[in-house]
């Protein structure tokens, strides 16, 4: 059974970085697409990046020059490290697993989620 393991969220003040982290417990790591995703009491969970199988990434605009996504498959982690946020970067923090074809950019086209991290931006 994979579990997804968020961690690294935090509270900080607008400028600030922090890294997430996300662990992969399973078999097989490096053959998957991730992503991670954000979401807001009350709104859609909200695409933030996606790294592939060969460590492509895509990100969506508004994290685009702030945010780095990247992987390491030895370690089965996957790892988001964010700069200059500011506080509409507030939000719980999920990495997924892409069930294999769909859309990155919809959270439909993944089938396993992690339990999310809170990030909390402060002006």
């Amino acid at each position: 059974q994979v579990h997804l393991v968020e961690s690294g969220g935090g509270s900080v003040e607008a400028g600030a970085s922090l890294r997430l982290s996300c662990v992969f417990s399973g078999q097989s790591f490096g053959q998957y697409d991730m992503a991670w995703f954000r979401q807001v009491p009350g709104k859609e969970r909200e695409f933030v990046g996606a790294i592939n199988w060969s460590k492509r990434t895509l990100y969506a605009d508004s994290v685009k020059g702030r945010f780095t996504i990247s992987r390491d498959n030895d370690k089965s982690t996957m790892y988001l490290q964010m700069s200059s946020l500011t506080p509409d970067d507030t939000a719980v923090y999920y990495c997924a697993q892409r069930a294999g074809s769909g859309s990155f950019f919809s959270p439909n086209s993944y089938n396993r989620w992690g339990q999310g991290t809170q990030v909390t931006v402060s002006s």
